[in-house]
């Protein structure tokens, strides 16, 4: 698989039950680090509120996640807000909630459903978008080479990250995971005539 779905931009969904207020935010996220931002500024913005809890996927394989009850009764939070990234079957993603209680108990089976309605309603109001997994790949080749490199260039159309003239010419190119064994082997027989014409 080289495409994966996220959420093009924050959206933002509410969920209300026995007077207690769900306030849930689906965020774009691609790293740890900018989650662990993310849920600070949303723990400071929201300071009084009694819980603050989240959920995140991150990377196209879907193997880095983690759900947070900030103090609910453990599984009924994060479980069920990652539950709905999963059920959308998205990635990249944060989803934090935040409660504000509203003086009536809800039990674990109530607050399993808000928290899982309430961010239901955060990624229904998102715009999910495809994106693609993309690879790097650097060759370098002498000046006379240049028309057989960019000729592979134009034909199988990856993205030129960077490029470079100094004793050798360079380029950085980035395509997607699935054409990438092509470009390698078509860049592969270019270099095998470079070091054909080094020989002569």
């Amino acid at each position: 698989m080289d495409t994966y779905n996220t959420i093009a931009a924050p959206a933002q969904g509410t969920y209300t039950e026995k007077r207690s207020k769900f306030i849930a935010f689906a965020l774009p996220a691609r790293t740890p680090g900018e989650v662990k931002e993310l849920v600070a500024a949303y723990r400071k913005k929201y300071y009084d509120a009694r819980h603050v809890c989240y959920a995140y996927m991150l990377g196209a394989e879907r193997t880095d996640y983690r759900a947070q009850d900030d103090g609910e009764p453990s599984g009924t939070a994060g479980k069920p807000i990652l539950g709905q990234i999963n059920s959308n079957e998205l990635t990249d993603i944060l989803v934090v909630v935040v409660r504000y209680f509203g003086g009536v108990k809800l039990g674990t089976g109530g607050l399993t459903v808000a928290y899982k309605a309430a961010a239901a309603e955060a990624i229904a109001a998102a715009t999910i978008v495809e994106r693609t997994v993309d690879e790097e790949l650097s060759v370098t080749f002498e000046y006379p080479f240049m028309n057989d490199v960019m000729r592979v260039v134009k034909e199988e159309g990856p993205e030129i990250v960077r490029q470079w003239y100094d004793t050798d010419c360079g380029m950085t190119l980035r395509a997607r995971r699935s054409l990438m064994p092509r470009l390698r082997a078509r860049l592969a027989k270019v270099e095998t005539l470079i070091c054909q014409a080094g020989n002569k």
